[in-house]
């Protein structure tokens, strides 16, 4: 409604309680009396009338008689003392310049029909949406409101990188302010008046030398374009610098120009938050950053609430990095809307000119064709600067006369020069002034040589030299603090007015900004590498690359890089809740931290004696590694500079290989370190003191960074859990997905991975494990993924049958692939798809057919029969003639590419999984869910045969090795002869697809756990035994209710117990049962287990001495067979144990006798179907029984095989069901929880829900105290009376309080304590594990097979809490 009000040319409002007529007493006459009831009228007191006024341009009031009483510009002064609203904002000031405060004043005094509407009523008012609730009150609306607005402010503060508007205001300011007759020519052209008044001028290019004001030039015309906005109009410009490292780049540009557009309306903001919400402000950095800000500017762009919009780039030419995308975008955005102008400058160079050439609307104003106009607007540049030095420095009419006529003669049309020369003459006195101008050659070029000739005769020009030479080299502007830190004579303690003397001696080359120093403009760096390089760098660049190694390398092993620099102390202290430090520890080490390696790595170690000592035994690089690493890490999470470290790392590491001359007794710490860094990315990313705690403890123990910094690790952990001794071969783990995955595979030269997951597919850069694009798909889902041969171009397949082909550089759709309608009859649950080998063609198929396409034109080829049963995989062969596919029910057909003809089909057998060709494409390897093996497809030979199964399937490009993707591990299978070489464990889910690297020594995985992990294949890892029965797959696990022990159910009915507080292995339970163990359970008094099987059997055990107390059958039932045992419950008392099967009826039994002592017959549609989904009351005559399916609980009396209460427990979200459900000690309380978490409290008696709140994810059982105050689960004790505590804060979403836990908690994959979050578990999933928490200790058995064994210091850990808060 804000928006329709806003887009209303003229608004008109009827005021019945305002009369424009009163009769005077005691005769005939009328007068206009009104103002006093127009202040008083109802009007300004009802809640939605505020944004009936402030939204129009125009509001006209009217008075009961229907007379104008004039427009809310006209009657500004009476609105603003009844309302309080400022004029500003009533002539029309955008409402976002209001702070949130001020426009909250606003509704004062104002009321409404419901008191949710005082809150629904300004949401215009704050650009912001929220759905209406009516009946939630009005406190909630506003809780609601305000949670929005704050997620609008975090998002725009998050965009920010730079204001254009102070940049422009800066820039005029170092230039000397801006003079209307230097810019006026140009608004007099003939093409800038072409480009404003005619729709087909969409571009228009600002072409000029540097020097020539371009940018002076477009401040002007952007004064002049603001003068001229309409409402809806808006303008936008930004400002690159090449030698500002946050404005130098395409990304930059976009990010600058949303800012402008979302800071003029508001409203254009929700294109940003689609992203932001999701990704924070990730969304604007990283590599992935300019394709992410890329879609939302293109979808701001077609905005309807926008009009027109003007967009300004200034020095496209001193954009570095990734320009061509810009001026792609630039181009194609041109040619698509009338509706959005572009003015960009640059200098006159080719590439530029040729992306715009492009253009088909550009219009090109070239400077060197207005050659009269800019030697006019740079003589009236000069009168100006000559009537100032004259007004500072006191000329007198000769010495000014003087000087205007020397800058005219000279200037050759040249603004910089002007402003150089005119800044040396700042500092001469006037009797110097003629003898000076004598000196200044006409011409940059020549004003360069004449400076640097000047610095040449200074006492102190080997200082001057040295921090021109650091300045040219390094890879970013630097602060005057990191200045100091590479220019050998300035002292440590040397102040900054000092540093700033010191750069001034380095003639007019370098200009500060702030405290960061800068070249003053592109053409004086580009002076200083080439025409004076010799003086500059006499010994080569790479000499001062040596020398700022060296310098980085002493400060960082200094005092200065320590533990917990910005006094943090939490260690769960996220990155984005850390405030920077009014006295910055890393100020001065910020550019050494993020680039000694680059320096490392330009050097040259072979001319440079120094620069091998570092590399020695003893010498400083393995000084800082061994003494400062961790440091260093911290850091540059702290700096968000952790991926630029990891590409370091992984650039030292391959450097150190290729030298191993120069590295020979650093190589194996490097490795570590690399190692170190890519395997903890993301925990230290995101929380810097995790480097000291989780990251050290979940390192190998033998990990040369875990020995060397042991002393870091935390005191108040006692017992650390058992980790491997060396790195395994999972090199990073790669997290972004929120859904299970489906497919993986490498980009061909092995650079770039492409993941997909239900609705995205993620393109991930494999060195430094950043996501580089997100691909979206809407109303299907990703099943497959494969990149062409030339890594150029990602094939996605959905479920639907759709594909798309993208481009893998830029993220952008090239192509759709559509089936032919008739074929769609259903969704696929599988699919695959394949590039051939020359990219030409791709193959992929929907259901049980395939089709070959052209991928250049997109036509189908050919359409391959697959025998009416769903295919699972196709694979090419080497030279791409020959096409094999699978299928669900046993067959593999191979088919001629060229003809389509169907060349044989092979029966494998039933439980086919895959199948993909070998090295000479006579042979096929077909894996099924038992079995694997090798056939000749031409005669249907069977060549060998493997003991294996899984799920996914991938040959080696070099054809020697074969993995498969099993429940929660790879294994990697030596072809010729069938060995398994390595088992790579780590995933806490199925390897849905594994994917080789083109040079086979890397391979990916991706999960049902929602991790994409990368393995490394070239170093030699200790593979485990394997015999091909995967015996060992755990089944079931259960702690004990005192928390002592731990049982383990594997495939082969092994039951193994473990002490959970030490980790240590008791006496197993073999061959427990005939079938496979489906459900354990310990009695309450923990003495006693009960395990239920696949066949029904459950039977009762002695923990002590392992025999077997009891055995209970369940019966057939109604001529159903029966099927798994799912749930258990012992009574209190231990004398009965209830059990629930599939299509069997639920049982009580004695554990004393073995008899049934009760049952209730259970249809198939009220399956259990979670292990903790029944239980008894205190007295043991209840049982509960939840219904996970149906979402309710059944309350039976045993004794009286009654049904006395049932309870619905229905969220709304159809997949989350119940999941555990138990009695309150005095059984008046029943407590239901979902698998999602929401625990509900409700009268046992009368079916009352009592309380509800949020706690952690997963499959926990549940049990209260004695007192009922506290609720015992696998993840911690929920404290009751705090959770449902009104001050409990933050509440969740839907407004449900978060559980608050007594001691220890595992919550959001953090061990916690007391609410504070210590110890990151990186890779847990709630899910897949169980977990044992304790007074003082947390065991955590996962899917990996790993008993993890926390055991804390409560005294040591109390002091440190308190220490930290």
């Amino acid at each position: 409604m804000f928006r329709w009000y806003q887009n209303a040319a003229k608004c008109y409002v009827y005021l019945s309680d305002v009369s424009a007529l009163k009769r005077k007493s005691g005769g005939d006459d009328l007068e206009q009396t009104w103002e006093p009831a127009f202040r008083a009228s109802r009007w300004f007191t009802r809640g939605w009338t505020l944004q009936e006024l402030l939204a129009p341009v125009s509001v006209e009031f009217f008075s009961l008689e229907w007379k104008n009483l004039g427009d809310k510009l006209s009657l500004k002064q009476q609105i603003q003392r009844v309302t309080g609203i400022p004029e500003s904002a009533l002539q029309g000031t955008r409402l976002s310049q209001f702070s949130v405060n001020e426009r909250l004043l606003w509704k004062e005094n104002r009321h409404t029909k419901f008191e949710e509407d005082k809150a629904y009523s300004l949401l215009g008012i704050f650009g912001v949406y929220i759905a209406p609730i009516y009946g939630e009150g009005a406190a909630e609306a506003f809780r609601r409101l305000l949670s929005e607005v704050d997620k609008l402010e975090k998002c725009t503060q998050d965009l920010h990188l730079t204001d254009a508007r102070d940049d422009k205001r800066r820039i005029e300011d170092i230039k000397g302010g801006l003079l209307e007759d230097s810019y006026r020519w140009v608004l007099e052209t003939t093409e800038l008046q072409q480009w404003r008044s005619k729709l087909q001028n969409r571009i228009l290019w600002v072409k000029g030398d540097p020097g020539k004001g371009k940018t002076m030039l477009l401040c002007g015309i952007i004064n002049d374009l603001e003068k001229s906005l309409a409402r809806t109009e808006i303008l936008s410009y930004f400002f690159c610098q090449a030698t500002d490292s946050r404005i130098n780049n395409a990304t930059a540009v976009l990010r600058g120009l949303l800012y402008m557009l979302v800071a003029q309306q508001p409203s254009l903001v929700s294109h940003i938050r689609k992203k932001h919400d999701h990704a924070g402000k990730a969304v604007f950095e990283g590599a992935n950053a300019w394709f992410a800000l890329s879609e939302i500017f293109t979808n701001m762009l077609e905005d309807p609430i926008v009009d027109r919009m003007y967009l300004v780039t200034d020095a496209l030419d001193e954009c570095i990095t990734d320009l061509p995308k810009l001026l792609d975008l630039v181009v194609q955005r041109s040619s698509v809307s009338s509706r959005v102008k572009w003015i960009v400058s640059s200098r006159n160079l080719p590439d530029i000119e040729e992306q715009l050439a492009k253009a088909i609307y550009g219009v090109r104003l070239n400077l060197e064709l207005n050659t009269q106009s800019i030697s006019t607007a740079v003589n009236s540049y000069v009168r100006y600067k000559a009537d100032q030095l004259a007004e500072r420095r006191r000329y007198d009419d000769k010495t000014r006369h003087a000087v205007l006529e020397h800058l005219i003669s000279n200037a050759q049309g040249t603004f910089l020069w002007v402003a150089l020369v005119c800044q040396a003459l700042e500092g001469v006195s006037k009797w110097n002034v003629m003898g000076k101008l004598k000196t200044f050659p006409p011409g940059l070029d020549e004003l360069y040589e004449r400076m640097m000739k000047q610095i040449s005769t200074l006492d102190g020009a080997e200082l001057s030299k040295q921090i021109l030479a650091v300045a040219a080299t390094v890879y970013r502007p630097i602060t005057l603090k990191e200045l100091a830190t590479f220019v050998g004579q300035i002292e440590d303690e040397a102040s900054d007015p000092d540093i700033i003397e010191l750069v001034g001696y380095c003639g007019s080359f370098l200009t500060l900004r702030g405290n960061t120093v800068y070249f003053v403009h592109q053409s004086a760096k580009d002076f200083i590498c080439a025409k004076a390089s010799h003086e500059i760098f006499p010994a080569g660049c790479e000499k001062i690359h040596g020398v700022l190694l060296s310098r980085s390398l002493q400060v960082m092993s200094s005092a200065a890089l320590h533990r917990d620099m910005y006094d943090l102390r939490r260690p769960g202290c996220f990155i984005e809740e850390v405030k920077l430090p009014d006295s910055d520890p890393l100020a001065a080490l910020r550019y050494t931290c993020t680039y000694w390696i680059d320096h490392l790595c330009d050097c040259n170690f072979d001319g440079m004696p120094e620069a091998q000592a570092h590399l020695q035994k003893g010498g400083a690089v393995e000084v800082f590694l061994s003494t400062k690493y961790l440091y260093w890490l911290e850091a540059l999470s702290l700096c968000q500079a952790m991926s630029k470290g990891v590409m370091s790392m992984a650039q030292l590491a391959g450097l150190a290989q290729e030298r191993a001359d120069a590295f020979a007794s650093l190589t194996e710490l490097i490795y570590d370190a690399h190692r170190f860094i890519m395997y903890h990315k993301v925990t230290i990313e995101k929380y810097p003191l995790q480097t000291y705690a989780s990251v050290l403890l979940s390192s190998p123990t033998r990990s040369l960074i875990r020995l060397l910094f042991q002393e870091d690790m935390p005191t108040w952990v006692t017992v650390t859990p058992g980790m491997k001794d060396e790195w395994d071969a999972c090199l990073q783990t790669l997290e972004g997905h929120t859904q299970w995955l489906s497919s993986v595979a490498f980009s061909h030269d092995s650079k770039q991975l492409a993941s997909a997951s239900y609705q995205e597919v993620k393109i991930w850069d494999v060195v430094s494990g950043q996501c580089l694009h997100t691909l979206e798909a809407h109303g299907s889902t990703f099943c497959s993924v494969d990149f062409s041969h030339d890594s150029k171009r990602l094939a996605t397949l959905l479920l639907n049958g759709t594909v798309y082909i993208w481009n893998a550089i830029d993220g952008k759709c090239l192509r759709t692939l559509e089936w032919p309608a008739a074929l769609l009859d259903s969704t696929d649950l599988r699919g695959a798809i394949k590039f051939s080998h020359d990219s030409s063609q791709l193959v992929c198929n929907h259901f049980s057919k395939l089709a070959v396409w052209n991928v250049r034109n997109g036509k189908c080829l050919h359409l391959l029969e697959g025998g009416g049963r769903c295919i699972t995989s196709v694979s090419l062969s080497d030279d791409s003639k020959l096409l094999a596919a699978a299928t669900m029910y046993g067959s593999v057909r191979i088919w001629n590419v060229d003809s389509g003809d169907c060349l044989k089909t092979l029966n494998v057998g039933h439980g086919l999984r895959s199948a993909a060709f070998l090295d000479n494409s006579t042979r096929i390897l077909a894996l099924k869910a038992h079995s694997s093996r090798i056939l000749n497809w031409e005669s249907g030979e069977l060549l060998e045969m493997f003991g294996n199964s899984g799920n996914s399937l991938a040959v080696s490009h070099d054809t020697k090795q074969f993995a498969i993707g099993t429940y929660n591990s790879l294994e990697i299978y030596n072809i010729s002869t069938g060995e398994c070489i390595q088992v790579l464990q780590g995933h806490s889910g199925c390897a849905n697809s594994v994917s080789f690297s083109h040079d086979s020594l890397h391979i990916a995985s991706a999960s049902f756990d929602t991790t994409v992990k990368i393995w490394d294949l070239s170093r030699s890892h200790v593979p485990r035994r394997h015999d091909g029965s995967n015996t060992s797959r755990i089944l079931v696990t259960a702690f004990s209710h005192d928390s002592t022990h731990l049982a383990i159910a594997q495939r082969d009915t092994t039951v193994k117990i473990w002490d959970a507080k030490d980790g240590k292995q008791l006496p197993a339970l073999v061959g427990s049962h005939k079938d496979k163990i489906s459900s354990m359970k310990f009695s309450l008094d923990s003495t006693q287990l009960a395990s239920g099987s696949m066949d029904g059997v459950v039977k009762l055990w002695d923990i002590d001495t392992g025999n077997c107390l009891q055995r209970f059958d369940h019966h057939h039932h109604h001529d159903i067979p029966m099927a798994r045992v799912v749930s258990m419950a012992f009574s209190p008392c231990s004398t009965r144990l209830a059990s629930t099967s599939r299509n069997a009826p639920c049982k009580v039994w004695d554990t004393k006798t073995g008899k049934c002592v009760w049952t209730i017959d259970k249809a198939p549609d009220r399956l259990v179907t979670s292990e903790n989904n029944v239980a008894f009351s205190h007295d043991s005559i209840q049982l509960a029984l939840a219904l996970g399916h149906t979402k309710t609980v059944e309350i039976w009396d045993i004794n009286r095989d009654e049904l006395i209460k049932t309870i619905e427990h229905d969220n709304g979200d159809v997949d989350d069901g119940i999941c555990s459900v138990a009695f309150g000690k005095d059984s008046k309380w029943l407590a239901t929880r979902s698998l999602y978490g929401e625990v509900r409290i409700w009268d046992a008696n009368s079916g009352e829900r009592l309380q509800s709140f949020k706690s952690n994810l997963g499959r926990s059982q549940m049990s209260f105290d004695a007192t009922s105050s506290y609720l015992y689960t696998d993840l911690g004790i929920i404290d009751i009376d705090a959770t449902l505590s009104p001050t409990n804060m933050p509440r969740t979403e839907n407004g449900l309080p978060q559980a608050r836990y007594r001691g220890f908690s595992i919550w959001d994959a953090w061990i916690t304590y007391r609410s504070e979050n210590l110890l990151r578990l990186s890779g847990f999933s709630p899910l897949s594990v169980v977990c044992n928490i304790g007074e003082d200790f947390i065991s955590i058995y996962d899917e990996s097979q790993r008993l993890l064994v926390y055991k804390f210091d409560l005294g040591r850990l109390n002091t440190a809490i308190g220490k930290w808060r």
